[in-house]
């Protein structure tokens, strides 16, 4: 039996059972092999082993999106717009790869990435619109908060980014509003998917800082470890509040 054949036996008889036990098994299943995944690549990320690491990476998202797409089977648009997210992080984490050999490589990575951004706010944007009129009484507080530091994070980094600071601004603003859009799910869905998104999204916001405080201002001691690990909890988070999305009120297509 080769080493998928287990994983694969084990999808064809969860697609057996009623749809909620077989939605907590494929949980289980996922978060196993992603934990697996993430172990890996803490490990390449530690030791320095360039081709495991390289192995190891596309597999963050391609098991991301195999737990998605198998649980949901993409029938709302939430799901499509988080699943289109994850392609161009995909895409992302390979052009980031190729940085190391191809410097030019960065700008497109972040460009991937910005559009992630983008499909994941459209995605929330739907919560939004299930329910417009409810207000989230510390919205303001929150959101604010975000901001001052979005932009207490690039007055700090400017004097390092040089040509880079059109794009750098750009990209913090748009995860920015990502963070903004997760913290405005309030009461629009289920408390256990707005946690693991809105915590999915701060991990994203701290791992870009991190990157960008490693890449343009100081290294940062096991900063490569800091960045994928709080990166990979960010998408796992993401995503398993997205399988656990349960509209409150539907005022919108799911």
């Amino acid at each position: 039996m080769g080493p998928f054949a287990k994983p694969i036996i084990c999808l064809l008889w969860l697609s057996d059972l009623p749809q909620a036990n077989a939605t907590k098994m494929k949980n289980k299943l996922f978060s196993f092999i992603f934990s697996v995944v993430f172990i890996v690549q803490l490990y390449a990320q530690s030791n320095s082993d360039t081709l495991l690491r390289d192995f190891s990476k596309p597999l963050i998202v391609i098991v991301l999106l195999i737990w998605l797409y198998s649980t949901t089977n993409l029938k709302g648009r939430f799901h499509k717009r988080i699943f289109t997210g994850l392609l161009f992080a995909l895409a992302g984490d390979v052009l980031l790869m190729l940085e190391h050999n191809h410097a030019g490589m960065f700008i497109y990575g972040l460009t991937a990435f910005l559009i992630c951004h983008i499909f994941y706010i459209r995605a929330f944007i739907l919560d939004h619109k299930s329910n417009p009129d409810l207000k989230n009484p510390f919205f303001l507080w929150l959101a604010g908060a975000l901001i001052i530091y979005c932009i207490g994070l690039f007055f700090y980094l400017q004097p390092f980014l040089g040509g880079m600071q059109f794009a750098v601004l750009t990209y913090a603003i748009i995860i920015t509003i990502m963070a903004i859009m997760a913290i405005n799910r309030y009461k629009k869905v289920n408390v256990f998917s707005y946690q693991l998104i809105i915590y999915g999204a701060l991990f994203f916001l701290l791992s870009d800082s991190a990157l960008a405080l490693n890449k343009f201002a100081y290294k940062i001691p096991q900063g490569d470890v800091l960045i994928i690990s709080t990166y990979m909890i960010a998408q796992y988070l993401i995503v398993y509040g997205t399988v656990e999305r349960k509209l409150i009120i539907t005022k919108t297509e799911v």
